[in-house]
This record gives structure tokens, C-alpha cells and sequence, in this order.
């Protein structure tokens, strides 16, 4: 009996892995858990005990960024997950690695489309400010086509140039993009 469950916490760790890999993305908490929770492929205490279990054994990464609202957590493979991955990748049934193939075409673009622009702030700790990183990325190109960090004293701060940041990111890019490459003394409306 033991062996079946220990096969199966492989197998839904391989899982995550290569839902994590397909998208080549980082994941947030909440798109793993939609698709593993609609297609049933663990209920979500398992679920939250393997992500936990795989970034403490570092096979996952979390980065953490803060939204207007709230905290958005994302997953992405180590180097440790991969080769682990690599090694075991057959351990995925074949059914549910179409099933992933399918859901990462249907819905990578939406994925990708969050990371066009983003906006997050943190703390610093050498000071009593905040950071705010706003970036812009061409996803047709998989670039960085702008990236600002801009150090704010309060939270407010930080969480006004957010929100602005992430309503007119196309508009305040071009702006930008117009100063920096205008010759130094013109004018730019």
C-alpha cells in the first residue's frame, strides 16, 4: 500500500513539473490550481502539499509579487526540477501529457498576456522605502523592453504608480521611449 502512494506523490509531482515546463512560464498558484482542480487531477491539499514539499526540496521557485489587492505567488522550475523532470518525464501518464499539451495551447497566450506588463512593489530593506518595478515586454520577441525600478516612501506610493503603471502602461512606455530619444534640449508634448 505504501509504494501506491508513494508512486502517486511522484506522479503528482511530475505532474506539476510538466504543466510548469509546458507553459515555459512562471505559473501563479491559482492558474496551477484551476487546472489541476478542474481536470481532477488531485484535490487541493495534495496539491498545496506538493508545491510546498517541491520548493523546499528545491525542484520549484517562488517569486511574490504584490498586485493592487494582493500577493500573487508564481512557480518556476529550478535546475534540480528539470533534471528531475528529464529523468522521469515518462512517469506522466500519456493521457494527462496531452491533456497538459492541450490546456498550455489554449491558454498560454492568456498566461503570456500577464506578463506583458507588470508592476509590483516591495520593501526595501536598507530603508524605510519601497521599490516599484514597472516593465514592459514584447512577448512576440520574448524581450524586456522596458524595465523602471523607482524607490517611494510609503506603501500608498508604491501602490498608486502600480495601478497607473498597470491602467497605461502602453501610453507611459511610448512617452518615455519619446524623451529618452529625443536630442537633449527639445521638447516633447
Amino acid at each position: 500500500m505504501a509504494i501506491t502512494i508513494e508512486y502517486k506523490d511522484v506522479e503528482n509531482k511530475l505532474l506539476i513539473l510538466y504543466l510548469i515546463n509546458m507553459m515555459d512560464l512562471p505559473m501563479s498558484r491559482s492558474q496551477i490550481t484551476d487546472f489541476i482542480i478542474q481536470k481532477e487531477l488531485m484535490n487541493h491539499f495534495v496539491l498545496e502539499q506538493n508545491l510546498t514539499d517541491m520548493v523546499s526540496r528545491g525542484f520549484l521557485e517562488v517569486t511574490s509579487e504584490n498586485t493592487q489587492d494582493e500577493s500573487i505567488t508564481r512557480y518556476v522550475l529550478t535546475e534540480e526540477g528539470l533534471k528531475n523532470l528529464e529523468l522521469l518525464e515518462a512517469q506522466v501518464p500519456r493521457p494527462v501529457r496531452n491533456m497538459i499539451v492541450q490546456y498550455v495551447e489554449e491558454n498560454r497566450g492568456k498566461i503570456k498576456k500577464d506578463f506583458e506588463k507588470t508592476a509590483h512593489y516591495f520593501p526595501n530593506v536598507e530603508n524605510d522605502e519601497y521599490i516599484v518595478k514597472c516593465c514592459v515586454l514584447d512577448d512576440k520577441r520574448d524581450t524586456m523592453l522596458m524595465e523602471i525600478s523607482v524607490p517611494v516612501v510609503t506603501r500608498e506610493q508604491a501602490k498608486q504608480i502600480q495601478a497607473n503603471w498597470n491602467a497605461n502602461y502602453s501610453t507611459l512606455y511610448q512617452r518615455i521611449l519619446a524623451i529618452l530619444i529625443e536630442p537633449v534640449g527639445a521638447v516633447v508634448e
